[in-house]
Formats: C-alpha cells, sequence, structure tokens
C-alpha cells in the first residue's frame, strides 16, 4: 500500500522553508486563503483553547494568536513545518509532531479545532474526524476549510492522479462529501459554505 503519510511528510518537509513566503498554488496560496476565512469565521467566537490540525507553519496559529489571548496547540507530521512554526516563538502556541489520527491530546481538551488544507492528505479521514471529535469539548467546533471536488472528477483524482502523485494526496471530495464525513462522525453541521473555486469551508459542533 501507498504511504501517504511518508510520501506528504516528505512533500512537506521540502517547502517548510519558503512555505509562507511562496504564495503560489504549489506552495500556500490555498492554505493561506482558507487560514484567513477560519479566523475571519473565528473573530465572534469566544474560546480558551484551540487545535489546528495540519498546522503547517503555525500560519493560522500565527493570526489568531495576534487577535486573541488563548491556548493554542498545533500538530503536523512534518518536523520542517514544526521547527518553522516554532521559529516563530508565537505567543501561548505550543507545537507538536504528530498524526490527525492519534492526536496526542486528551479526550475534551479544546473548544476549536480547525483543519486548513491538510484533509485531503489524510489516509484515513474518517479516524482523523473521530479524533477530532473526540478532543473537543462538549459544544466545540470543528472546522475544517479544503479544496475538494464530486462526481466523476473525484473518482478520476482518487483512483487514478493521486496513486500517481507523490505530494501525498489521497483523497478529494467537496463540501458535501465532508459533511456527510462530519455527521458519520457525530458531529451537527453547523455551518457550509464555498470560499473561492474548489476551496470550502465547514463547521460541524460537538
Amino acid at each position: 500500500m501507498k504511504d501517504y503519510e511518508a510520501l506528504s511528510k516528505k512533500h512537506f518537509d521540502g517547502q517548510a522553508a519558503e512555505y509562507d513566503q511562496r504564495d503560489t498554488y504549489y506552495y500556500s496560496q490555498n492554505g493561506k486563503i482558507s487560514c484567513r476565512d477560519i479566523a475571519a469565521q473565528i473573530k465572534g467566537i469566544s474560546y480558551e483553547s484551540l487545535l489546528d490540525v495540519g498546522c503547517g507553519t503555525g500560519f493560522l496559529i500565527d493570526i489568531l494568536a495576534n487577535l486573541r489571548a488563548a491556548r493554542y496547540c498545533g500538530v503536523d507530521l512534518s518536523d520542517e513545518m514544526i521547527r518553522v512554526a516554532k521559529g516563530k516563538r508565537i505567543h501561548g502556541a505550543e507545537f507538536t509532531v504528530g498524526s490527525a489520527d492519534k492526536l496526542p491530546y486528551p479526550d475534551g481538551s479544546f473548544d476549536i479545532v480547525t483543519c486548513s488544507q491538510s484533509f485531503h492528505h489524510y489516509p484515513y479521514p474518517e479516524k482523523a474526524m473521530r479524533e477530532a471529535r473526540r478532543v473537543l469539548k462538549p459544544g466545540g467546533l470543528y472546522i475544517l476549510s479544503d479544496t475538494g471536488i464530486g462526481g466523476i472528477g473525484a473518482w478520476i483524482d482518487n483512483h487514478v492522479l493521486f496513486k500517481l502523485m507523490k505530494s501525498g494526496d489521497c483523497h478529494t471530495t467537496n463540501r458535501r462529501g465532508i459533511e456527510k464525513l462530519m455527521a458519520g462522525a457525530g458531529f451537527t453541521i453547523a455551518g457550509s459554505r464555498q470560499i473561492k473555486g474548489m476551496i470550502y469551508t465547514v463547521t460541524g459542533k460537538k
């Protein structure tokens, strides 16, 4: 079986040093669009703790920490991305190398869990969803923003193109597909919208 996590780790380790500066589709363009959308959504929400899964260089947490003091945690499988994130010395932030389907936090640890432009790299999406719900407090929010399509395009990506690629992309779905996954993991859908092109944000409530 193709090791998507190893491919993702290699891909993002190689991007880490330039990720924030290279605002292109291959690097961080979509990620920044998603992060800014999530930050705008969170701005009016009261919270004390937030986990960003697939945090990369800590781009989202850096935005949020400048808006509100809270406990911020970021987890990513790329050692180099975590190294860059730690180097920013963001107040109140803690960054850890780890996997989305085995989050290193106790049950009910966070008010909000976010995930921006990394979900399509998770080989076990249902398990990642359940892990996000596990670490949320009752009533907590899971805000997921990603790029994806449905229908025949998704089938071609998932069964042909992604099997040939070496970037760790392993599955795509549209926001309706994410809504279905969230509902299956026990979330109530609290919001769902298309942001730009194929980029969407879906919010689930525990």
